[in-house]
């Protein structure tokens, strides 16, 4: 566990089978989810864990519902939830997030990483408040469609982030690209 207090933990901080909201995109996420004390977030296909961990970090009165279909996964979930000391604040649900999202309780927030379909978009922002964010990050050309879609429908801002690291090439330093990562973030008016 880290003592840091901002959001943006190192990525090797996080349990993880590659499926990880990385550094850069997860303190991007967070700023966009603007949590405050006291919130419900929904962690959508939820992978590690890596968002929900970091939401409630921020606060110890902060929780978070997270979906993953993977039992492997889930359970990776909870040992990072456990290591960085909020094990009591994320419920893990383990289904296919189409199936669980309306049984949820209504939260303050939601994440998506990585893929979106139409079901999510539309039963999450039915079930956010007014003042509910929802942050969805996006790799695929079928996800940007409908994020696209989404913004048309619901407002909110679309942004592109590309993100290079240093790496050494021979004997020399280069950057490699990772992929690039859409995101929609909106705010229920």
């Amino acid at each position: 566990m880290t003592g840091q207090l901002s959001a943006g933990l190192p990525d090797d901080a996080f349990a993880s089978d590659g499926l990880l909201t990385k550094r850069v995109l997860r303190a991007h996420a967070l700023a966009c989810l603007a949590p405050s004390a006291g919130e419900l977030l929904w962690d959508l296909g939820a992978g590690s864990g890596s968002i929900a961990v970091e939401w409630c970090r921020l606060d110890g009165s902060n929780r978070a519902i997270t979906v993953e279909r993977r039992p492997d996964r889930a359970e990776r979930i909870r040992e990072n939830a456990a290591r960085h000391g909020v094990a009591a604040q994320i419920r893990v649900v383990e289904g296919d997030v189409d199936t669980v999202v309306g049984r949820l309780s209504s939260p303050h927030a939601i994440f998506v990483g990585g893929g979106v379909g139409q079901v999510v978009l539309e039963q999450g922002w039915a079930a956010l408040p007014r003042g509910g964010r929802f942050v969805v990050h996006s790799v695929t050309i079928d996800s940007d469609a409908l994020l696209l879609d989404a913004v048309g429908r619901w407002g909110g801002d679309l942004t592109r982030i590309a993100v290079e690291t240093a790496e050494p090439i021979g004997r020399f330093t280069g950057f490699r690209p990772a992929r690039t990562v859409t995101v929609w973030a909106a705010v229920k008016l």
